[in-house]
């Protein structure tokens, strides 16, 4: 597998000539091309040194040492070896394709171009606006435009490397890359399906990032490391017996072990508004088999022997991801604690780890690509299957019978954990609850109960609103009590956002509509702004409405203002100014249908998750803000199959034309070409045109469309 194939730690601290040859060596065989090239290379760049001092040619080299180790490609290694003598050197395209040949020169251009596309489109590092404005419009040129994969691959392994080394460079610089590669390189190479190279990347800004944050995750699974070495194992042993019992050899399957990447859990924590200790999915273990039947009965001996967790599993190998990701994932109880179990073929491993970079070359019959290229990072249409519909509480329904230090006797259906004891002593000891003791050692809230279990509950000072956690507590009054509370969270937040909204769209000081509102007849004074937030119509018909029998109006009729409503990529805002662009901050990243608030800077809204705490803090500051929400019911879902020309750039082109007329697209295959066409492209894509001889002719204008067809309304096509 791919993280062992690359020795992370070891790259970092490469720092001479033949240390970085030597390494290479170990992920290739050499060949006479692959030699020359390093020879060219280490000739080109003989007098260049990197800002740490080493010799400059060690990038290029430990660049190609890591393509190497994802793809035995030559072409791509030689072009990683050579990926800068063009822009940095006196060497021509013209040179490199006489001594190597067209498909190096093709991908050495392509590498050239990135930078070109970068300087046009990222404004300076000098510059204070913000980055993650312009490094979207860059990761949209590159993704348009680059018509060989391989290029972005060879790019990604580039951009590690400066990652790697970024220590080198004044701080300034290390967080404008660090940027730069959190909204451009790790998207793409989630795009790619390259999970590893995404999750290093995201890890290696994180840290230059977000410092504080990445130092209190560091710190916890520091202090919590033997403990977390010694549940991972326990568990892994036992699902190894398990199979091993029921049929499995052990050249059948293997059972590796993982903690959620760190900038992965940071998101979950903004997303959700939660602390480390309420990531369900910290721990997981991952379960190798052959073949796909394999993973079922896998899934299948899990679940009657450890504890699913309802709505918690996804069936990603019946129906894959876009990036061709295929996996069962679920989540199980297991003795103190909450299990992610992922199930895949050593195949489907491969894929997942290294994606396209798995499959380079057509095999014989053709080979399905997925692409996702052109809609925002927010979009990752997540399918949940409806597994558990058929998991009744029924068959759970066994009483067990748990006991407070006092001797009080609690019963608690079989599967209730702690937090449910926690409600069932009283609703506040519930709200307040820190952590527990069972038998007097100390337990996770969400730890299984047994019969006779001794319970201790140890409660703070303030209410805690745990809003992922409802779907893991077994009880009617927890799940109740902990929506109520959730909802209670929801409603204030709401409130300071409505009035925000207010105060920004009549350009009023926020204490001003603050102490108006305290005038409304509402039973209290946060109502007006609450339903602000929540509106269905315009805003501006609402507040007027509300204010023609209170003493409001007067306020309304001095501070007039006029609210207009745009669509920008499925979200609807309202604005009392102009918008020209909406941004998606990397800080907490919302996905499509979450609870999301805007903040208005100039003409751009940047939009967040509500429960974010960067959000938060915004809204306390009183930044400005608009209202928005999500708005998807306009667009209509359709396949259509069309014939490309079998010439380079062909796919792109055609992508990059559908994007022009307003089309987000879903998915594409093609199968294997035949002569002077694919055989065939097949496309499901949304569009808010509803007429279908319409599309058909605006499509028409660059392809030849076999069939097009409305997925919700096909039998009437």
């Amino acid at each position: 597998m791919p993280l062992d194939k690359i020795d992370i730690d070891r790259v970092k601290h490469i720092n001479n000539i033949d240390s970085a040859t030597s390494y290479l060596f170990s992920k290739i065989s050499k060949t006479d091309a692959i030699q020359s090239a390093l020879d060219f290379a280490k000739e080109a760049h003989q007098n260049q040194f990197r800002k740490s001092g080493e010799a400059y040619v060690v990038h290029p080299i430990l660049v190609a040492a890591i393509v190497a180790a994802l793809s035995s490609d030559e072409a791509m290694v030689i072009s990683a070896l050579l990926h800068d003598v063009v822009e940095d050197t006196e060497t021509t395209l013209e040179q490199l394709e006489q001594m190597y040949g067209k498909d190096v020169a093709y991908l050495v251009e392509g590498l050239t171009k990135i930078d070109v596309i970068r300087d046009k489109e990222l404004i300076p590092s000098n510059s204070d606006e913000k980055l993650v404005i312009s490094a979207l419009s860059f990761r949209k040129m590159l993704l348009v435009s680059i018509n060989d994969v391989r290029v972005l691959v060879v790019k990604l392994c580039d951009r590690l490397h400066n990652m790697l080394t970024l220590d080198a460079l004044p701080e300034y610089k290390q967080r404008r890359i660090s940027e730069e590669t959190l909204v451009v390189y790790a998207p793409i190479a989630h795009r790619l399906g390259i999970s590893f190279l995404k999750n290093l990347l995201e890890d290696l800004s994180f840290g230059y990032l977000f410092h504080e944050e990445k130092h209190h995750i560091d710190n916890y699974l520091d202090t919590n490391y033997h403990q977390i070495e010694i549940r991972l194992n326990d568990f892994k042993v036992q699902v190894s017996e398990l199979l091993l019992k029921n049929g499995f050899n052990e050249d059948d399957f293997e059972v590796l072990s993982r903690i959620k990447h760190k900038y992965s859990i940071y998101l979950k924590m903004q997303r959700k508004g939660i602390s480390i200790d309420e990531v369900l999915d910290l721990l997981a273990i991952r379960v190798l088999v052959r073949n796909p039947v394999d993973c079922y009965k896998v899934l299948g001996l899990i679940h009657l022997h450890f504890q699913p967790l309802a709505s918690r599993f996804k069936d990603y190998i019946s129906l894959p991801k876009e990036n061709g990701y295929q996996t069962l994932h679920t989540t199980v109880f297991h003795d103190k604690g909450i299990f992610e179990v992922q199930i895949r073929t050593f195949e489907m491993h491969k894929t997942a780890e290294l994606g396209v970079a798995a499959h380079w070359k057509y095999k014989s019959g053709g080979m399905n690509i997925k692409l996702d290229w052109l809609d925002n990072l927010q979009y990752q249409g997540e399918t949940i299957e409806d597994f558990y519909a058929l998991i009744k509480n029924d068959l759970y329904s066994e009483d067990i019978s748990v006991f407070s230090p006092k001797g009080d006797v609690f019963t608690l259906p079989r599967g209730a954990v702690v937090l449910d004891f926690a409600y069932a002593v009283h609703t506040e000891v519930g709200h307040s609850a820190e952590s527990a003791l069972i038998n007097k050692m100390k337990v996770s809230l969400l730890t299984e109960l047994k019969n006779g279990d001794i319970v201790k509950i140890i409660t703070g000072k303030q209410k805690i609103a745990r809003c992922s956690w409802i779907d893991a507590v077994k009880t009617s009054k927890a799940k109740t009590n902990m929506k109520h509370i959730c909802n209670a969270r929801l409603k204030e937040i709401n409130s300071k956002v409505g009035k925000n909204i207010l105060s920004t769209i009549m350009h009023l000081n926020f204490n001003r509509v603050d102490e108006w509102l305290k005038t409304q007849e509402c039973q209290h004074s946060d109502c007006l702004a609450y339903e602000l937030e929540r509106l269905k119509d315009m805003m501006n018909q609402y507040i007027q409405s509300l204010g023609k029998t209170s003493r409001f109006t007067k306020f309304l009729s001095r501070h007039r203002f006029k609210l207009r409503k745009y669509h920008i990529n499925n979200i609807e805002i309202y604005s009392a100014t102009s918008v020209n662009k909406i941004v998606f901050d990397y800080c907490c990243h919302p996905k499509f249908g979450d609870e999301i608030v805007g903040f208005l800077d100039k003409n751009i809204v940047h939009i967040h998750h509500k429960m974010c705490k960067i959000a938060n803090q915004k809204i306390d500051n009183h930044e400005a803000m608009v209202f928005i929400r999500w708005d998807n019911q306009n667009l209509f879902n359709y396949k259509i199959i069309v014939s490309l020309q079998n010439k380079k750039g062909a796919l792109a082109e055609f992508l990059t034309y559908l994007a022009k007329i307003d089309i987000n697209i879903i998915s594409v295959e093609f199968s294997e070409s035949s002569e002077g066409y694919f055989r065939y492209c097949e496309i499901l894509f949304e569009s808010s045109e509803a007429d279908l001889n319409e599309l058909r002719g605006k499509i028409e204008h660059k392809v030849k469309v076999i069939q097009l067809i409305r997925m919700d309304d096909a039998y009437k096509q």
